[in-house]
């Protein structure tokens, strides 16, 4: 007896070989630099997201905070030697001066599963300054680039924790579909925690206009001499069709 059932489509190569890990290279762009994550950072990265003042920033992230360079440099030297994830510190660019430019975050990829061409954008760390500015966006952009366009991933995924509002609204601005919650996905600090997911396919990167929308956001032009964008990052993705959500906070 034959039994017809629905099947997923069938991928065509090359995309069903497993996809090439990520490396530890630069990635420049227009305002930031993501330089591969080094222990050393800490001392620079510290007067930006260390000590009591910014403890608030660590709230909703899998370890921290850290109140000394010390621990930082201790927590960053982790994430060095991690074969699972791979970080990069955000080097934000000055506006005329090079050697002035500074280190305000840091961000990475994770959960890499180069059989399936899946991957994650995480450990998202903006210092107070660089939160909703154009290099925090263009850091975002710069990793959903290298994914997509030069490792062939699949699928972009972002996670968050489900009462991060702030961190929900800003994968829903990068395009990113919103999946579901996972509850009770995991226990951090002591307490529950329960996951919002989304992703991002290779499809809408591409034929969605998604990094076309990015792209037209980021030029220089889309910018007036203090800095202040013209068109919002979703009224660019929409000129181009793609499934960016419009959200004004």
């Amino acid at each position: 007896m034959t039994v017809n059932r629905p099947l997923g489509f069938k991928v065509a190569e090359p995309t069903y070989t497993p996809a090439p890990r990520p490396r530890r290279i630069t990635l420049p762009g227009r305002t930031v630099t993501l330089e591969p994550l080094q222990a050393s950072h800490a001392e620079e990265l510290f007067p930006h997201i260390g000590g009591n003042e910014h403890g608030w920033l660590w709230d909703y992230m899998l370890g921290g905070p850290t109140v000394t360079v010390a621990e930082l440099q201790t927590y960053l030297a982790d994430f060095e030697k991690s074969e699972s994830s791979i970080l990069w510190a955000i080097r934000v660019h000055a506006d005329t001066d090079a050697s002035e430019s500074k280190l305000m975050g840091y961000i990475g990829l994770l959960n890499i599963i180069p059989v399936h061409r899946s991957i994650e954008v995480g450990h998202v760390m903006y210092s107070p300054a660089l939160q909703r500015t154009t290099p925090a966006t263009e850091s975002v952009f710069l990793l959903a680039r290298y994914a997509f366009r030069d490792l062939g991933y699949r699928r972009l995924e972002w996670k968050c924790n489900n009462l991060n509002e702030a961190s929900k609204r800003a994968a829903r601005r990068y395009g990113f579909e919103f999946e579901g919650v996972f509850r009770q996905h995991m226990i951090i600090k002591g307490r529950n925690r329960d996951s919002a997911w989304f992703s991002l396919l290779d499809s809408e990167w591409v034929e969605g206009g998604v990094e076309e929308g990015f792209e037209r956001w980021l030029d220089g032009g889309n910018f007036d001499a203090q800095g202040r964008q013209k068109s919002r990052l979703e009224d660019c993705a929409c000129s181009v069709g793609s499934g960016f959500i419009n959200d004004d906070t």
